[in-house]
């Protein structure tokens, strides 16, 4: 789960500064951040972020020294080339917040609240697979998505995400070879988008 071996490393990235961050392997190779060493709430939406060229270039270059740091690229110059992974999130402690859908998420309703970057920018809600990171991360006591939500113990946390909320859960255990998720789990919403008539030739 953790390919450096720490549940929190320091990171430095080179022009930008050093940063605690918890690298994870689990759902999707994913680079958790707190919010605050960042200048930031964690309650940010998309425009707060993708309408800013000198953030996303930080956030870029951060990804790019943490890829190197979970052994996914050798230079620099590679992460170009590779932006689909490792994502880059970023946490911070429940806050009360209104979504870009317009709905009030209340900080009673919610553990911790979490950003996350995908192909250079905001994502408008959460992907699948960093949800599972989020979830797995979770689990394990220390990680800074753990002490984001109030740490301990935990096999499921509800997050807050541009969109709204969604939860999430997962167990994880130390082995003599590191820390193993062996279980997540997950909750999609569903709508129905259309009803109609379809015409097929006789």
């Amino acid at each position: 789960m953790f390919p450096t071996g720490a549940l929190v490393d320091s990171l430095e990235v080179e022009g930008v500064g050093t940063f605690e961050a918890t690298m994870i392997n689990a759902g999707i190779p994913t680079i958790f951040l707190n919010a605050s060493a960042l200048s930031l709430t964690g309650l940010e939406l998309q425009d707060d972020i993708n309408n800013d060229a000198d953030q996303l270039k930080m956030f870029e270059t951060i990804r790019a020294a943490g890829a190197i740091k979970m052994g996914l690229i050798k230079e620099i110059s590679e992460a170009a080339t590779r932006q689909h992974t490792p994502k880059i999130a970023f946490v911070a402690p429940p806050a009360s917040y209104t979504a870009s859908s317009g709905k009030a998420v209340e900080a009673q309703d919610i553990d911790l609240v979490v950003r996350a970057l995908s192909m250079g920018k905001l994502h408008h809600a959460m992907m699948g697979t960093a949800a599972v990171a989020i979830g797995a991360a979770a689990a394990v006591p220390g990680t800074l998505v753990n002490l984001a939500a109030g740490g301990g113990e935990r096999s499921s946390v509800r997050f807050g995400h541009p969109s709204g909320t969604l939860r999430v859960g997962a167990e994880a255990e130390a082995t003599d070879q590191g820390w193993v998720a062996t279980k997540a789990s997950m909750s999609r919403s569903a709508r129905v988008l259309m009803e109609g008539w379809v015409r097929i030739p006789g």
